[in-house]
């Protein structure tokens, strides 16, 4: 993904939106051949692995399926392979966070992973940031249908709440390189609390490039974890690293 995030609240240019560019985390090959979703609705691995939660899922494919497009926040390739390359894999995030207490998404977007894991973790409070308005209008809309009552959406960059909050857990998915995230996410970041990010297959060399970062926060810790979400499908690889100063 380009430097130019939807963090940062700038276009990416062209039809070009950062789900759309999400799509090579943990998933195929970045530029292969558009390929209908292989998931259903009903597919019992998603029942197992949304639980009690599975029809408000579902409810939210459809909102992001049906109004996606239209709204800017998915690229046309995307609408048919929403569940494999962007729902599920945004659930393997959530076993690596906390199951109450404060957790941030930053550069929310389409609500990917904030939404879900608001959904998966209904005991915690989820912060979706998100610097877009178009977004947030969307955002406040995906709330408001999936009578979600443990989110809170705030228009704004992450760095514009330096100092505002702090949270146990900050995550993100297809934002910006790890170097740059940490920038903004650590300072969200309570002391002894946890950077938990989606990332592909370089996510080694940007714990690297992110060192000197990582080193002012303390986290010493910084790995990569793989996550597995259901049958069939390739592991997601998420970063984890520990706040300890």
């Amino acid at each position: 993904m380009s430097d130019v995030s939807r963090e940062t609240g700038e276009p990416e240019g062209g039809a070009r939106d950062a789900l759309a560019a999400a799509g090579d985390q943990g998933a195929g090959p970045r530029g292969d051949a558009a390929m209908p979703d292989a998931i259903a609705d009903t597919d019992p691995r998603l029942v197992q692995l949304f639980g009690t939660e599975h029809s408000r899922a579902v409810r939210f494919h459809e909102l992001l399926h049906e109004e996606g497009v239209l709204r800017g926040l998915i690229g046309p390739r995307e609408r048919e392979r929403l569940w494999e390359r962007h729902l599920v894999n945004s659930a393997a995030v959530v076993p690596f966070l906390p199951t109450d207490g404060d957790i941030v998404d930053i550069g929310s977007g389409a609500g990917l992973p904030g939404i879900v894991v608001a959904l998966l973790r209904p005991e915690a409070q989820v912060i979706l940031v998100e610097p877009m308005e178009r977004r947030t209008a969307w955002l406040h809309h995906v709330v408001e249908a999936l009578e979600l009552t443990n989110v809170d959406v705030r228009r704004g960059r992450a760095d514009e709440y330096h100092g505002a909050f702090q949270a146990d857990a900050v995550t993100s998915r297809a934002v910006a390189p790890l170097e740059k995230l940490a920038r903004w996410s650590f300072p969200l970041v309570r002391k002894g609390g946890q950077l938990v990010v989606l990332k592909g297959r370089s996510a080694e060399v940007e714990i690297e490039s992110a060192a000197k970062v990582l080193k002012k926060y303390g986290a010493s810790d910084a790995r990569v974890a793989e996550a597995t979400t259901i049958a069939e499908l390739d592991p997601t690889r998420v970063v984890l690293a520990t706040r300890t100063r």
